[in-house]
C-alpha cells in the first residue's frame, strides 16, 4: 500500500519566512546598523544600546512592516519556484535529485526572487537605517507602502530597482547556500538511517544552510547595503566595491558576526516553520 506524503503549497516559503521575520528583525536591522557605518566605531551590543536609548525598545522593530512584504516577494518567489520545479521533477525521476541540479534550481529561483524583492527589500533598509539619522535627515516612511510610494513618486520608478542586480546575485547566493544545502544536508542526514524526517533533522539540516548562505552571501550583502542606503555618492556596483576595498578586505565582511547570528536563525525558524506547514498543511500526495 503507497504511503502517504505531503509536500508544500507554493506560498508556504513565504509565510514560512514571515514568521521568522519577525522573530530575527531587530537583528536585521543590527546587521544594517553595522554594515552603513564608514568606519568602525560600534559594535552589535553597541549599537543595539545606542539605538534603544536613542528612540526606545520599538526602534529595534523599525521597518519590520518593508520586511515581512520583502519575505512576501522575495523569498515567496524563490521558495515557489524552487519548490514547484524540484517536486515536478522529482515526480519524474527514479532516485534523489543531484546536488549541482538543486545548486542551479537554487540559483535560478533566488535570482528572480532577489529581483522581484528589490523594491521592498531597498524601503526595508532604508526604514531600518532611518533611526540613526539625524531628525533633518530622515525619511519617516509611515511603513512598506508609504515608502515604496514615496520612493516611486520622488525618485522615480526606475529609483525602486536601484541595486537590482546586486539584490538578484545576493538572492541566487543565499538560495543556493539555503534552499540547496538544506535539501541536499537533510537527504545526507535522512540516508544514514540514524535520523528520521523530524523537527530535530530540520533544526541540523537548517543550521548548516544557515552557516553555508551566511559564509556565500556577506560580500555582496554589504555592498548591496550600501548601494541600497547611497544618495549619489556611488556611480555603480563596482564604483561601490572599489570604495569599499579601500577601507580595507575586511570590509567586506563588516557585519559578518550579527549576519549569521541574525541569518542562521532565521534559516533555522524558516525551514522549521516550513516543515510544520508542509506537515499540517501541505497537499497530499502518494508516495
Amino acid at each position: 500500500m503507497a504511503a502517504e506524503a505531503r509536500v508544500s503549497r507554493w506560498y508556504f516559503g513565504g509565510l514560512a519566512s514571515c514568521g521568522a521575520a519577525c522573530c530575527t528583525h531587530p537583528l536585521d536591522l543590527l546587521k544594517v546598523h553595522l554594515q552603513t557605518q564608514q568606519e568602525v566605531k560600534l559594535r552589535m551590543t553597541g549599537m543595539a544600546l545606542r539605538v534603544v536609548r536613542s528612540d526606545g525598545v520599538l526602534a529595534l522593530y523599525s521597518g519590520l512592516s518593508a520586511s515581512l512584504c520583502r519575505q512576501m516577494t522575495y523569498s515567496l518567489t524563490r521558495f515557489a519556484i524552487y519548490e514547484t520545479v524540484r517536486d515536478h521533477l522529482a515526480k519524474g525521476s527514479q532516485g534523489p535529485m543531484p546536488f549541482h541540479t538543486k545548486v542551479l534550481l537554487g540559483a535560478m529561483s533566488g535570482l528572480t526572487g532577489g529581483f522581484v524583492g528589490t523594491p521592498a527589500d531597498m524601503v526595508n533598509v532604508r526604514m531600518q537605517n532611518d533611526v540613526k539619522l539625524p531628525a533633518g535627515q530622515r525619511r519617516n516612511y509611515a511603513h512598506a507602502l508609504d515608502g515604496l510610494y514615496r520612493v516611486a513618486r520622488e525618485e522615480g520608478l526606475k529609483k525602486l530597482f536601484s541595486g537590482a542586480s546586486m539584490a538578484s546575485s545576493r538572492g541566487a547566493l543565499v538560495t543556493m547556500g539555503q534552499l540547496s544545502c538544506y535539501d541536499q544536508t537533510k537527504q545526507l542526514v535522512l540516508c544514514t538511517g540514524y535520523m528520521s524526517d523530524n523537527i530535530f533533522t530540520h533544526f541540523i539540516s537548517s543550521f548548516i544552510a544557515g552557516g553555508c548562505a551566511t559564509f556565500l552571501c556577506q560580500p555582496l550583502d554589504v555592498l548591496k547595503t550600501r548601494l541600497m542606503n547611497a544618495k549619489g555618492e556611488y556611480q555603480g556596483v563596482l564604483h561601490c566595491a572599489v570604495e569599499t576595498a579601500k577601507l580595507g578586505p575586511l570590509a567586506f565582511y563588516k557585519g559578518l558576526f550579527p549576519a549569521g547570528i541574525r541569518l542562521i536563525p532565521h534559516t533555522v525558524l524558516t525551514f522549521v516553520f516550513l516543515e510544520q506547514l508542509r506537515k499540517h498543511f501541505g497537499i497530499k500526495v502518494l508516495s
